[in-house]
């Protein structure tokens, strides 16, 4: 049993008798969305992980529409009376969940764990609810990379990595003169809004993109510097080929595998697809942050609501411990191609694209230049994401003006709000 703010060691949540009382046993039910490769096997360590301690994991995977059927599905659920015991969830989405009081705090498990002492004070605060813990991170992504395939780079004679925006577009533009697809891109909206962001971080800076896409300043939203970001999408729109509209991201980073375009923008999800493909950092690909001071965080987490039963409640806890035990984090993330949550986790098994995430992390958290990712839903509501991505796709795919573009988003985005 749990009594208060104090959790039982962790040989008592699995379910062992404690003084002759009877026996329970952690059980989760976990609706989640991760159903091919990689996240599978992800997943898969978690589920390992649990029954290892004593725990019933039952699976309930739903694929699809990055996680829009798995939220249609818990919406059902929740309404039915029903809920799943953890659900894979994130960003503000954890906040309105816990406002309508459908959501378990697993306060008591982060305080004798001390959570707070190895998350980033940003992703704490995505993670928790009126000061107390509701969910628990798994991961953190980096969205702002940029990858490329160095025998290509050198064929057009570009000896770095580009560190600017006007040296990626010269870069781009060597690349254009000697026949090679500058840009690998997939023409999907989430896509299109992945390297939006990236550009609004290298144009305006952190605290700017703050402003714009996290608070919805107007002001920001409508001023010369995102008329200079948009210019700057702009540029990006002549670097990719004629056939990128729908592709899915994948087979745009296979487009960089095989030397049919330099770089690729695209979150650390891409550098499993090379290292699938048996390929090696500094090798065979290159990694670099986009152009600009910075880092563009998106983190999976599991988020635990209301349950009746002790098995359940218990279920909960000893999930909540297992995701943010150092051993889980870091099996999870060399699974998964992400790097752990926690700060304190030796990353010596990980490739070298990790430790510079990793070590790009600790220097944001010092400098204040880590921000949620709009494009990937740690920073605004579905409502408002949905509106961004609806007019940087339009603007992608239409001789829209920059300024055009600035107003059109702030009339969207206060629509949305």
């Amino acid at each position: 049993m749990f009594h208060g703010n104090r959790i039982l060691p962790l040989v008592a949540v699995a379910g062992l008798a404690l003084g002759g009382a009877a026996r329970a046993e952690p059980t989760v039910e976990v609706l989640h969305w991760w159903t091919s490769g990689g996240e599978a096997k992800a997943v898969g360590e978690l589920k390992n992980s649990f029954e290892a301690a004593g725990g019933t994991w039952i699976d309930s995977p739903i694929a699809g529409g990055g996680g829009d059927a798995a939220m249609t599905a818990l919406r059902a659920r929740v309404v039915a009376g029903n809920p799943p015991t953890a659900v894979q969830l994130k960003g503000p989405g954890i906040q309105e969940w816990a406002e309508q009081g459908a959501l378990n705090d697993v306060q008591d498990v982060a305080t004798a764990e001390d959570w707070d002492a190895v998350l980033p004070p940003a992703l704490a605060a995505i993670m928790k609810y009126n000061g107390n813990y509701v969910a628990a991170p798994v991961n953190i992504h980096r969205v702002d990379w940029i990858w490329a395939n160095p025998e290509v780079l050198a064929k057009a004679g570009i000896e770095a990595m580009p560190t600017t925006w006007d040296e990626f577009n010269a870069a781009a533009d060597k690349l254009m003169a000697a026949g090679i697809t500058p840009l690998a891109h997939g023409g999907q909206p989430w896509q299109d809004a992945t390297i939006f962001e990236d550009v609004v971080l290298g144009v305006g800076g952190a605290d700017f993109f703050r402003k714009a896409l996290v608070e919805l300043d107007n002001d920001a939203l409508t001023s010369d510097t995102m008329v200079a970001a948009f210019d700057q999408l702009r540029k990006m729109r002549g670097y990719v080929d004629p056939n990128f509209s729908g592709r899915d991201w994948n087979l745009a980073t296979g487009m960089v595998m095989r030397g049919e375009a330099a770089f690729q923008i695209m979150g650390d999800w891409a550098k499993g697809e090379f290292l699938a493909a048996g390929k090696v950092p500094g090798k065979d690909f290159i990694c670099a942050p986009t152009p600009g001071q910075g880092f563009v965080l998106n983190s999976d987490s599991f988020t635990f609501f209301k349950v009746k039963g002790d098995d359940n409640i218990k279920g909960q806890k000893l999930l909540a411990s297992l995701i943010m035990s150092p051993e889980f984090q870091k099996t999870f993330n060399l699974a998964k191609g992400s790097i752990p949550a926690r700060t304190d986790v030796a990353l010596d098994a990980f490739d070298d694209c990790a430790k510079l995430s990793h070590a790009d992390l600790l220097k944001a958290i010092e400098a204040d230049t880590l921000v949620p990712s709009m494009a990937h839903e740690m920073a605004v509501s579905r409502s408002v994401r949905g509106e961004f991505l609806d007019l940087v796709t339009e603007f992608f795919n239409s001789d829209m003006s920059s300024q055009d573009a600035v107003q059109q988003l702030a009339d969207a985005v206060k629509r949305a709000m």
